[in-house]
């Protein structure tokens, strides 16, 4: 998620040319009270007591808009979004701006992250007109929710080449009342374009492109984009991009013993190691910050996104799993460690973000990005005076530590990172030393300097928890729930670590109990934190969105594999029967995003291309209807229902085109062809659930990566759940009374295996 202009400079797009004006500053106590008062969302809370009549989402604004004849102003943000914060304090608590905006507009406030549907039809039009987009995004509509203007960030002020909010919304008020007409033919010109390019369905072509072609022109665009020195697939910005990584794996698993499968797998892992080691890494508090600034990973965006962490928790799981290294699961083990402490709520939820911005002390008066993690040399110094014994003459913690991690007595950041000043004189850490270069020149044996860099972590985080935290996204969300209960049960899965499977099992709970109603069989998108920490619900609670079934529908399937509860695969399929009838396109296939039957959005989208531009795609989070395609074919094997991989193949064919040309936008549905054509193996364990023989077979399975398995436990009790819906399991049976596994494909299986060698070979293959 692009939190609006990247912080390295700030950006401005509209799509009108405007004359220019001056604003005034803003009050700094703004003594107003809206109607978002009323609402759970921490965003929208956030703007409640700005001076201007901001409405939610919803028809009370747009019967106003109408019957006063209007333009509404639409501003989405969130509430972890830095330059949402830059453009409230600059123009939203301007008590200036606040009176033109209230006279000539109705201004409506939205979190992207409750209402995604109209997000995405908005930033559909911004992104189309603009060239660009990013939050916070402003955008004028008629009274009937056309839009005709807009763009992300405006400086209040007009300035070199950039022009300032307050012009635009007078310019804006002007046009409405001089030039309407104008303005509702145009808005009607760019809906009918916008509805014709971003249509996706099948196009001639009823069957899937072929697997072979689109996995290797996937990775030859990751392969020419990829940096050779510090990983990743950019020069700078660099996201943490885990379908990437995800898709170089599955490339691997299919090409082991070639070049191309080799550099696959060395592109990844490398570009995890780099990660790791960079300031995108929190090392003092654990976890992930969003992306980095520059090409080194090094000087990063500091907010923490909840769908970063439950991604790469996955990736790092699948690294070790794949190289055995341990590096890799004491990553995963340290993002896990932040997301139980930090963003979790104590009924079982996961919180969705921690902000960039704080206080640098209790007594500052202004918040600024990184203040919370970030550190001076003096500092460092204080904390970490003691003398290292053993190490060469004179050496403390403190040289040692600062030596590793790269601090330097002005700062390491560089000022082309920081064009605000926010940074300077400070140090974010990156472990710029391998242990052993660190170890040598303070003559420390390499277990030694392991033991004192954790003592000075130890330090700096005691240290860390006496300043301001970032203000904490305690909205929970069902899709980024998903996501993240998927980085504990496959995490738990590969690591042999039963608590992490527990706390996905706590999370699925939780999701049962707080995001779904029983008695529609229906997903809920939110719920939220209350003042008593107890969990509440809006009073009228958004529906989930296709995200919100399709990540869920994947945790379930995740969890069922990690601890072989049946309850989580019944519960999955439900998901899914629910997920065909609310979003399913039968006439062009694939899932729309959102329902039909909502007046107030202007498209139906699926995702995927507009015109020559992606306007979704498998970045930040992997879109719905990639990560569907896997999900209805594992569906199909834990049902027999067929039907859900002819679905499958009909949304490859739905997206055919773009796989075919760019398949880097989409390298999660890419991956998913090869899955589609290899055709998912079933591997089936028979044996008692408690037996060593059992779990050690089980164990086995969860050790080897194979990207096209599905496993499932049949444990002899005919009367359950997986055996109803799969009569073939009653033939299989233990052969000698052993633990024993089968592979099959299609429901027809291989001949019985009691070796684990055996077990390991089949699931390499």
């Amino acid at each position: 998620m692009l939190a609006g202009p990247l912080r390295s400079a700030r950006r401005c797009t509209f799509l009108t040319g405007l004359a220019a004006m001056a604003t005034a500053g803003a009050p700094s106590t703004p003594c107003h009270t809206n109607r978002l008062i009323n609402e759970k969302s921490p965003y929208l809370l956030q703007h409640a007591h700005n001076p201007v009549d901001w409405y939610p989402w919803g028809q009370e604004a747009f019967d106003k808009a109408k019957r006063e004849n209007k333009v509404i102003f639409l501003s989405v943000g969130y509430s972890t979004c830095h330059w949402c914060h830059v453009m409230e304090e600059e123009s939203f608590k301007s008590k200036e701006i606040g009176e033109i905006m209230n006279k000539h507009f109705v201004c409506i406030k939205v979190d992207r992250e409750e209402r995604p549907d109209v997000d995405k039809v908005y930033m559909t039009f911004v992104q189309a007109t603009s060239g660009g987009g990013g939050w916070p995004m402003s955008v004028w509509l008629t009274p009937d929710l056309k839009p005709f203007a807009g763009g992300t960030y405006f400086p209040p002020e007009d300035g070199f080449q950039r022009i300032g909010f307050r012009t635009v919304l007078l310019r804006i008020a002007e046009q409405w009342k001089e030039n309407k007409d104008a303005l509702l033919e145009s808005s009607n010109r760019i809906l009918e374009a916008l509805r014709q390019t971003s249509e996706i369905h099948v196009q001639g072509q009823e069957s899937p492109p072929p697997s072979k072609e689109v996995m290797d022109t996937c990775f030859q665009q990751l392969s020419r984009s990829y940096d050779e020195d510090y990983g990743g697939f950019s020069k700078s910005p660099k996201f943490p991009t885990p379908v990437n990584l995800n898709f170089l794996f599955t490339y691997w698993a299919l090409h082991r013993t070639t070049p191309e499968g080799a550099r696959a797998l060395q592109m990844a892992l490398h570009t995890l190691k780099m990660m790791a080691h960079g300031g995108i890494h929190d090392h003092i508090g654990q976890g992930f910050h969003r992306y980095s600034t520059d090409q080194h990973w090094h000087v990063p965006h500091f907010e923490k996104m909840l769908y970063d962490q439950g991604q790469l928790a996955a990736v790092y799981s699948r690294a070790f799993q794949i190289s055995g290294d341990e590096f890799f699961a004491d990553v995963a083990r340290d993002i896990l460690l932040y997301v139980s402490r930090d963003l979790s709520d104590q009924a079982g939820g996961f919180y969705s973000a921690e902000d960039a911005d704080s206080y640098p002390t209790t007594t500052s008066g202004e918040k600024r990005e990184g203040a919370f993690c970030v550190w001076t040399a003096e500092e460092l110094r204080a904390l970490l005076p003691d003398p290292v014994e053993g190490a060469t003459e004179g050496t403390t913690l403190g040289d040692v530590f600062m030596h590793h991690y790269g601090v330097k007595e002005t700062g390491n950041v560089d000022p082309m990172q920081d064009p605000h000043q926010e940074l300077k004189g400070k140090n974010v850490l990156i472990a710029q030393c391998s242990p052993e270069l660190t170890a040598a020149p303070f003559g420390l044996e390499l277990g030694r300097l392991d033991s004192l860099l954790q003592e000075c972590r130890h330090r700096l985080s005691t240290a860390r928890a006496q300043r301001p935290r970032p203000h904490l996204d305690t909205k929970m969300l069902a899709a980024w729930n998903g996501l993240m209960i998927s980085g504990f049960a496959q995490a738990g899965a590969a690591l042999t670590e039963q608590e992490y499977v527990h706390r996905a099992a706590q999370a699925a709970t939780f999701l049962r109990t707080h995001l779904f109603d029983p008695t529609s069989g229906r997903l809920l998108r939110s719920c939220y934190r209350g003042s008593d920490n107890s969990v509440e619900q809006s009073a009228m609670p958004i529906q989930g969105f296709l995200e919100d079934y399709v990540f869920v529908i994947q945790a379930l399937f995740d969890l069922y594999e990690a601890s072989l509860e049946q309850g989580w695969l019944e519960w999955a399929l439900h998901l899914q029967h629910m997920q065909d009838k609310l979003f399913w396109d039968p006439k062009g296939f694939a899932y729309f995003s959102s329902e039909a039957g909502d007046p107030s959005l202007l498209l139906r989208l699926k995702g995927g291309k507009l015109g020559d531009m992606a306007m979704d795609q498998d970045g930040a989070e992997p879109t719905a209807n990639s990560v569907t395609v896997t999900n209805l074919l594992r569906a199909a094997c834990y049902s027999g229902q067929m039907d859900w991989v002819e679905k499958a193949g009909q949304i490859l064919a739905a997206f055919s085109e773009r796989l075919q040309k760019i398949p880097i936008a989409l390298p999660e549905m890419a991956r998913a062809t090869a899955v589609f054509h290899h055709t998912l193996k079933q591997v089936v364990i028979c044996g008692d659930p408690q037996g060593e023989d059992t779990k050690e077979m089980l164990h086995c399975v969860h050790s080897v990566f194979s990207p096209n398995k599905v496993l499932m436990l049949a444990d002899g009790d005919s009367t359950g759940f997986l055996y109803r819906q799969l009569p073939f399991l009653a033939s299989l049976e233990r052969k000698d009374g052993k633990a024993t596994a089968y592979l099959c494909s299609n429901f027809t299986c291989s001949l019985p295996v009691t070796s684990i060698q055996e077990l390991r070979e089949m699931l390499s293959s």
